[in-house]
């Protein structure tokens, strides 16, 4: 039986006329890279549509469902993820690069390093210049202490008067960048933000929302929740937030204030999914994605960002309760233990 691993030898990718040798078992995005081609990406594992291009001609073998990050249109229209196709044959690529153009390298120095969990710090930066951004949206940073290594997190505010960011960076086992934030004092040093990028912003409409948010992901939610405040956005909100013990959940002033100044209904929704038995928790118990079902309005648009099993179940329920794909919208939190896996 065919595979498409069983191809021998190399195939020709014109990406915006520019041919691109593409070798066996290579993606779009790898052989583009490899060849000095500036294509936009950086999760590289089907997590963020930042490689987002267009199939005019040729087929592709997909690593990855594609379904919750690309939208009934976008497929209707050909459109795939360049880190996620494996050419069949020769094919036609379309990129868009306004994107590209958009995003920018700026220098910063760290201001604040706030604990915020056992394993969770709010890094926050002073810019020398404005980054413009949308609310959701998330940069590439990187350190002084440590040259050569930058990674992905999601602007925690609004963008602010004063050029100030920030993100909620996680500590991961054995992770160099969030370990270093997490355990040593940066105060001080220069970062560089390169962004923005990613297309997880909250779309014009009226329908009701249900934001879904695990663990650091919470940064990208506030932040689309402070700016739709500003913005005068009177939709009802449900926001269910997961996390594993009560020591575990924070941001919970943030989140209050922005309830009692939302216009409409807004109802936080904490759920742990390891807090021991007998404990003074109140609250719900288990997995977040459990209580979807039962949080879900008629109609409503969600919005989810967490790990990327969060997101699989949580895209998985929501489409069994008939939510359109149109009206789901996710940003997978992936580790650089995810790219080395699938690279």
């Amino acid at each position: 039986m065919f595979s498409f691993f069983s191809r021998k030898g190399p195939v020709t990718a014109h990406i915006n006329a520019v041919p691109v040798t593409v070798n066996p078992k290579e993606t779009l995005l790898q052989a583009a890279l490899r060849q000095g081609i500036d294509f936009p990406h950086s999760c590289r594992v089907g997590g963020c549509a930042s490689c987002k291009c267009k199939l005019v001609e040729g087929k592709v073998k997909e690593l990855t469902q594609t379904s919750y990050i690309l939208s009934d249109q976008d497929l209707d229209q050909g459109y795939i993820l360049a880190c996620q196709s494996v050419p069949q044959g020769d094919v036609r690529i379309e990129l868009d690069l306004s994107a590209q153009a958009a995003k920018r390298r700026v220098e910063g120095r760290v201001i604040g390093q706030d604990r915020l969990t056992s394993d969770i710090v709010r890094l926050r930066v002073q810019l020398d210049e404005s980054l413009p951004y949308k609310a959701g949206q998330f940069a590439n940073i990187g350190i002084a202490s440590q040259p050569g290594v930058s990674r992905s997190y999601s602007f925690a505010t609004a963008v602010q008067p004063d050029a100030q960011v920030s993100f909620f960076v996680r500590k991961v086992p054995d992770g160099q960048f969030s370990s270093l934030i997490n355990d040593a004092n940066v105060l001080g040093q220069a970062m560089s933000i390169e962004g923005p990028m990613g297309d997880f912003w909250l779309r014009p409409a009226e329908a009701p929302l249900l934001l879904i948010a695990g663990g650091s992901g919470l940064a990208p939610v506030l932040a689309i929740l402070q700016d739709a405040l500003d913005s005068g956005v009177s939709r009802p909100v449900t926001l269910l937030f997961g996390a594993r013990r009560q020591g575990d959940l924070y941001a919970l002033d943030t989140i209050q204030t922005i309830a009692r100044q939302w216009p409409a209904a807004f109802h936080f929704v904490p759920v742990l999914s390891e807090e021991p038995e007998g404990s003074s928790w109140p609250g719900l118990r288990g997995l977040v994605t459990g209580q979807v079902a039962a949080h879900l309005q008629e109609g409503a648009h969600a919005y989810l960002c967490g790990p990327p099993a969060m997101i699989d179940s949580a895209v998985n329920i929501l489409r069994d309760h008939g939510v359109p794909r149109d009206h789901i919208h996710a940003d997978r939190f992936t580790t650089q233990q995810d790219v080395l896996v699938t690279a």
